[in-house]
């Protein structure tokens, strides 16, 4: 179906729900349950929801007594190769209290830009929704390199939404809606709307972030937004501790509309260029 307000959201067929690290490690980690809750109402009412997770690298540093998101590769992937399995557990431990399956899908750029690597990904997803599993997908950053790397998982979370035909992709971060400067200066005010055909010319937007934790920043998340709605998938942007409102369809957040009408095929190649010119324009 296709959706024009986020108030629609409930009824929708299949959304994608994409969270970053920050949201749900170190002193927010408690965030996770209250995730967690929102995903099994949706799931419950009869949602097909498919979660893209952060937080693998950011859950393995402590566990290897490391301070900071590590500079070189091959310690991320240690950290993430670690850290997966630990964060899948809380997931696992909290759904299923819900009586909800989770699945693993580790995804590197690689199977997007291999057709059949995509067909295959996505015909494994949509089996494991059709079985009423909630799929919880992640870069695979123990095998991934600089070059194959999203770099964020904003950009995979847009990617997903387009491979499985998501009705809406919901991306969740420690702000509550785009705002028409970086939020924390005066005077900036929320954006609750964004047209399909607005360059968001008038809105600053501070660069992208690397913090302790994580990647990406509102540059990112205003590229993933954009390619979702060329492809004709509808995006609402708003804070973690907002998703339960969101996914109910409550006015939070903001909500950008998608193209009428959508390319027959969204290749990532083409999507990631996308992604790529609106982060240099930005």
């Amino acid at each position: 179906m296709s959706l024009t307000t986020r108030s629609e959201i409930p009824a929708a067929r299949r959304i994608v729900v994409k969270i970053g690290s920050s949201s749900i490690t170190g002193d927010r980690e408690h965030q996770l349950g209250h995730l967690v809750s929102a995903l099994a109402s949706a799931h419950e009412r009869g949602t097909e929801v498919v979660l893209v997770s952060s937080g693998a690298i950011a859950t393995g540093l402590p566990l290897l007594n490391l301070d900071g998101r590590p500079d070189d590769l091959a310690t991320s992937q240690a950290a993430a190769a670690v850290g997966q399995g630990r964060l899948m557990y809380r997931y696992e431990s909290a759904l299923d209290a819900f009586g909800i399956v989770t699945a693993q899908v580790l995804l590197t750029a690689n199977d997007f830009e291999e057709r059949g690597h995509r067909r295959h990904a996505q015909e494994a997803i949509d089996r494991l929704l059709d079985l009423r599993v909630l799929p919880i997908v992640n870069e695979n950053d123990t095998v991934a390199t600089h070059e194959i790397k999203f770099g964020d998982n904003d950009r995979l979370a847009a990617l997903v939404a387009v491979l499985v035909r998501a009705d809406a992709l919901v991306l969740l971060s420690d702000v509550d809606a785009l705002y028409d400067r970086p939020p924390e200066r005066a005077g900036a005010q929320p954006i609750r709307e964004v047209a399909f055909d607005d360059d968001l010319a008038g809105v600053e937007v501070a660069p992208v972030a690397v913090n302790g934790v994580g990647t990406g920043g509102a540059v990112t998340k205003l590229a993933s937004a954009r390619l979702a709605a060329e492809a004709g998938i509808p995006v609402l942007l708003t804070s973690a501790e907002q998703v339960g409102l969101a996914l109910r369809g409550a006015d939070v957040g903001t909500w950008f509309h998608a193209a009428e009408a959508a390319p027959d095929e969204l290749t990532t190649t083409g999507a990631l260029q996308t992604i790529e010119v609106f982060t240099h324009e930005s």
